[in-house]
């Protein structure tokens, strides 16, 4: 028992396991597309910010009623709203991973280019090296949840450092001239703030990655909810301060023009050496967030196979207790994604899954909330309160906002590719009643 609770993850690792899934590639390029808005997308943020940590706390609440359940989001739908609900979150979340999955290893290739051309002018280098990075870490996760827990923590305190850099030191150069312009569209207020919570909002996924391994982590009861509020609000910080740095560094019309916004400001306040650092700090970025998803993408289905609703393959684990078949069968969808993202005639169908990958979080989140609402008035084990109310219907109404922010078609796709596993569930119910 002793040697089992070795190989769990901490406090700090788990807290790694939020900040590094939710800080990945978005955050050094979200400052060129939220200037051209002007000031108001600083508000943008803090309110997506609010909504973030809104639902961070109802997890974090989740967390104690089920301290040890499994696979997060889907434990919780199928505790408050049985096998149906639990099934279509896990669904629709197993398949947004390896979307993401997908893409974040071809954000990482890209910004290796600062470094190797080469990913830029072949597309061969390109792929080998994204699938290269895919399976280095797919075999990582394989050797065990507290491998793929240190590699978690170093590169979350790596990428921290140029954030840290931009962020805090970067306040001590800005030029408040930069911030005089609050909408510089002709829209109205209430219409840009519409969408700039949609962009930025999409920063925020990952913050319910504690609670999926949760059966991992040592005393989950005080460690999945603090690692979940923490990993919120530290990323949090860190969008805000880091955006507010880099607008007040880079004149506005430079930063929408922009590819590369926090280089860009690195470059300009400490010169060429502090591009390169922040570049690195980049690819550190995308390779730690994909670390921590290829880390989820084996957890879900094995939890949902546990109960029955996928086929048992998926719960089996190596000598190292990893459910190795979920996780090398996602890793194999993720790598045929990747792949045709470099034929230009599925180009677009590989945006829509980036969308949809999305949207298939944010179902989970909803399904989550209304799950609290059930299972907090029936439990000893919170004290429901005003403040929960109060909390979960702020998650609700800014979870609702970011699904309408999707956009109609995302919303269908997302509709039909749901429906698209209704006949697993029902074979595997079949199978269950026999």
């Amino acid at each position: 028992m002793a040697e089992k609770e070795k190989t769990k993850l901490g406090l700090w690792t788990g807290t790694s396991l939020v900040v590094g899934s939710m800080v990945a590639s978005g955050i050094f390029m979200l400052p060129a597309s939220l200037a051209s808005f002007g000031t108001l997308s600083l508000l943008g943020w803090l309110i997506s910010g609010t909504g973030a940590i809104c639902i961070a706390l109802v997890f974090s609440w989740l967390s104690r009623i089920l301290p040890v359940s499994r696979g997060g989001p889907y434990a919780y739908s199928r505790a408050g709203m049985g096998d149906f609900a639990g099934f279509w979150v896990a669904w629709g979340y197993w398949i947004s991973i390896w979307c993401a999955n997908a893409a974040l290893s071809i954000a990482c290739v890209s910004y290796l280019t600062t470094f190797f051309p080469i990913f830029s002018s072949s597309t061969t280098a390109a792929v080998i090296m994204g699938l290269s990075i895919i399976w280095f870490l797919t075999w990582l996760n394989s050797t065990g949840i507290r491998n793929a827990g240190y590699m978690q923590l170093m590169t979350t305190i790596l990428k921290l450092i140029p954030l840290a850099m931009i962020g805090i030191g970067g306040l001590f150069y800005l030029n408040t001239d930069h911030f005089t312009v609050f909408n510089r569209t002709e829209s109205s207020v209430f219409a840009i703030l519409g969408q700039t919570i949609t962009l930025t909002f999409f920063a925020f996924l990952g913050l319910e990655c504690a609670t999926i391994p949760s059966s991992e982590i040592e005393n989950p009861e005080k460690n999945v909810p603090k690692a979940t509020i923490i990993g919120a609000s530290v990323s949090t910080l860190i969008y805000i301060l880091t955006t507010i740095a880099v607008m007040g560094i880079l004149p506005p019309d430079s930063l929408i023009q922009s590819d590369a916004p926090l280089a860009d400001a690195a470059h300009q306040i400490w010169g060429n050496w502090a591009r390169y650092l922040v570049s690195a700090g980049a690819i550190i970025s995308t390779f730690g967030a994909l670390n921590g998803w290829i880390l989820m993408q084996a957890q879900i289905p094995a939890a949902v196979a546990e109960d029955h609703l996928l086929p048992a393959v998926f719960a089996k684990v190596n000598k190292s207790n990893v459910p190795y078949f979920g996780l090398i069968i996602t890793s194999i969808l993720t790598s045929a994604l990747l792949i045709t993202n470099y034929n230009q005639s599925l180009g677009s169908a590989y945006k829509y899954a980036i969308l949809l990958s999305t949207l298939a979080i944010l179902v989970p989140y909803l399904f989550s909330l209304i799950s609290f609402f059930i299972l907090g008035k029936s439990t000893e084990k919170i004290k429901w309160n005003k403040t929960m109310t109060l909390v979960t219907c702020v998650a609700f109404v800014f979870s609702v906002w970011a699904v309408i922010g999707s956009g109609a078609e995302t919303v269908y796709w997302g509709f039909i590719l749901f429906i698209a596993g209704l006949p697993l569930y029902a074979w595997m119910k079949m199978k269950k009643s026999k």
